[in-house]
C-alpha cells in the first residue's frame, strides 16, 4: 500500500426528514444563494421542504444551472454573490449544481483575472466561501469531495477543478428523493458511481486488501440494488443503499493508498463537450474500449474483480479478464445505456482526432496509472468505441 493523507471534513445528514435539520449547520445570519437546477425541486416538494428550513435567514435564489454546469451561466450567478454580499451558497440539487457551487465557492474568493484561470491553469482552491448541500440525484459523489468538472460552451470544453477549500460543510442525504427521478437519470447514476468506483480500481494489484474489499463491496451493492431502483425507486432500503453507495464511491476513502486510472472520464469528458452526451454514458461508451486496450496492464485485476464481483471462476487468468469486461457492459446495457458512440451520434467521424488534438495543447501526454497512455493511444482507443 502506497502512503497516504485522508481528511474528509464533510458532515453528512443521511435519511428522511434531515433537511429541517440544515438550519443548525449554518452560519448565524448568514446570507444564504440558494442555487438549483432546471427547477425539478419546486414540483416534488424539496423546495418547500428547504425554503422552511431556511426560515429566519436571508435567501437569494439562483436556478437554471445546466445539466453539464456552464460557465457562463456560473457567472451570472457570480455577478449576485458579489452585488448581494452572499455569505453562505446552498446547493440543491445533483452533481451539476454541486459542481456548479463548487466554482462559484471558489471564483467568490478568486484574485486572479478571470475565473476561468482556476479551470485552465489548473490552480488548487485553499479557501473557499462556504457551502452546503442538498443532494437529489445520486451519482457524482460532489457531495463529500472536494472536486468538481465544468463546461464551457463557447469553446466546447469540459475541465475538472478541486482542492482542500471546496468541501462542502454539510450535505443532506435523504433517500426518499430519488422517487421523483427519471428511469434514465436513475440508470445514469448508477452507471456514473459504477465506473468512479472502477477508475480507482481496475489498476493493477498493490497489496491494499481493504481498499479493494470495500470497491468491490461498493460495485456488488450497486449491482445489487440495480433492477429494484429502476423498477421501484419508492423502496427505501434500496434507495438508501444506492445513494450512500454513489457518495462512497467518490469521497476519496477508496483511492487512498492506490494507484487510480481516470482515463475513462478524460476522454468521456470530451464527448459531454462535443456532443452533449450524458456524462455517465460517455464513460459507458469509453470504459470496454480502453479496457480491451489495455488489457495486459489491467487482467490481474480485471480477473480478481471477475472472481469477487461477478462470481466467475471457471477459466484461465485471461479468459476471467475478458469475461469481466463482457459483464460489465452487459450490465450497462441491462439498465437501459449504449455503450457505442455511433449510439448517440452520427456525426462520430474524427472525434478521435479532435480528442488528441485537444490533449496534446494541454500537454495531457501521459494519462491512466502508468501515466504512460498517449494520445495516439486515446486516439485508438476512442476509434475502437465508435
Amino acid at each position: 500500500m502506497n502512503n497516504f493523507e485522508y481528511m474528509n471534513p464533510t458532515k453528512i445528514l443521511f435519511g428522511k426528514n434531515q433537511i429541517e435539520n440544515i438550519s443548525k449547520e449554518m452560519p448565524n445570519k448568514a446570507k444564504v444563494l440558494l442555487l438549483y437546477g432546471g427547477g425539478s425541486i419546486k414540483k416534488n416538494g424539496i423546495y418547500e421542504k428547504v425554503i422552511a428550513a431556511l426560515e429566519g435567514f436571508e435567501v437569494v435564489e439562483f436556478g437554471g444551472i445546466p445539466a453539464n454546469p456552464e460557465y457562463a451561466v456560473l457567472m451570472e450567478a457570480l455577478t449576485i454573490i458579489k452585488e448581494q454580499n452572499i455569505t453562505f451558497l446552498l446547493a440543491v440539487g445533483g452533481g451539476s449544481v454541486i459542481d456548479g457551487t463548487k466554482f462559484l465557492s471558489s471564483a467568490a474568493l478568486f484574485k486572479g483575472d478571470t475565473p476561468w484561470d482556476i479551470l485552465t491553469q489548473n490552480i488548487r482552491t485553499s479557501k473557499g466561501m462556504p457551502f452546503g448541500t442538498v443532494l437529489t440525484l445520486p451519482a457524482t459523489g460532489s457531495e463529500m469531495n472536494s472536486g468538481a468538472v465544468i463546461t464551457r460552451a463557447e469553446t466546447k470544453e469540459k475541465l475538472g477543478m478541486g482542492g482542500p477549500g471546496l468541501f462542502p460543510q454539510f450535505s443532506v442525504l435523504d433517500p426518499t428523493v430519488i422517487q421523483s427521478i427519471p428511469k434514465r437519470q436513475l440508470a445514469n447514476g448508477i452507471t456514473d458511481a459504477f465506473t468512479h468506483v472502477l477508475e480507482q480500481y481496475m489498476t493493477y494489484p498493490i497489496d491494499a486488501r481493504l481498499q479493494d474489499r470495500i470497491a468491490e463491496g461498493i460495485l456488488q451493492t450497486l449491482i445489487e440494488i440495480a433492477p429494484t431502483i429502476i423498477k421501484d425507486p419508492t423502496d427505501y432500503k434500496a434507495a438508501s443503499d444506492f445513494m450512500w453507495s454513489c457518495t462512497m464511491a467518490l469521497n476519496g476513502l477508496i483511492q487512498k493508498g492506490v494507484p487510480t486510472d481516470w482515463s475513462i472520464h478524460a476522454i468521456g469528458h470530451e464527448l459531454t463537450a462535443l456532443y452533449g452526451i450524458d456524462h455517465a454514458r460517455t464513460l459507458a461508451v469509453i470504459l470496454p474500449s480502453h479496457y480491451q486496450y489495455n488489457f495486459e496492464a489491467k487482467k490481474e485485476k480485471l480477473a480478481q474483480y471477475a472472481e469477487r464481483v461477478w462470481n466467475i471462476t471457471e477459466g484461465t487468468l485471461d479468459q476471467k479478464a475478458k469475461a469481466a469486461i463482457v459483464k460489465t457492459e452487459m450490465f450497462f446495457n441491462e439498465l437501459g445505456i449504449d455503450t457505442k458512440l455511433s449510439d448517440y451520434t452520427n456525426d462520430y467521424m474524427g472525434t478521435a482526432q479532435e480528442i488528441v488534438r485537444r490533449f496534446t495543447a494541454r500537454g495531457w501526454n501521459g494519462l491512466g496509472e502508468h501515466k504512460n497512455l498517449t494520445p495516439s493511444d486515446v486516439e485508438k482507443i476512442v476509434t475502437m468505441s465508435y
